[in-house]
């Protein structure tokens, strides 16, 4: 459960700074350009908190099998 709050808030996070910069750039051609932009970076930044997640994620899975086998390698070593 945890995790599904922790998923949640860190796309939730994505989305408002991905809405706050297209803002900014579409602010800077017009007010209509900023809501635009808004939307836009929103949705983007949301794509990314969700493709971020799963990415490290999958990078967490590999160093937890590295760091099982490093572990274990040294403990050989040092004997």
């Amino acid at each position: 459960m945890f995790e599904r709050v922790t998923h949640a808030l860190n796309r939730a996070r994505y989305a408002a700074t991905g809405a706050a910069i297209g803002a900014f750039v579409g602010g800077l051609i017009s007010r209509n350009g900023a809501s635009t932009g808004a939307a836009i970076g929103a949705l983007v930044g949301a794509t990314v908190g969700e493709k971020r997640g799963d990415v490290d994620a999958a990078i967490e899975r590999v160093g937890d099998l590295n760091g099982g086998l490093r572990s274990g390698s040294e403990s050989d070593v040092r004997d």
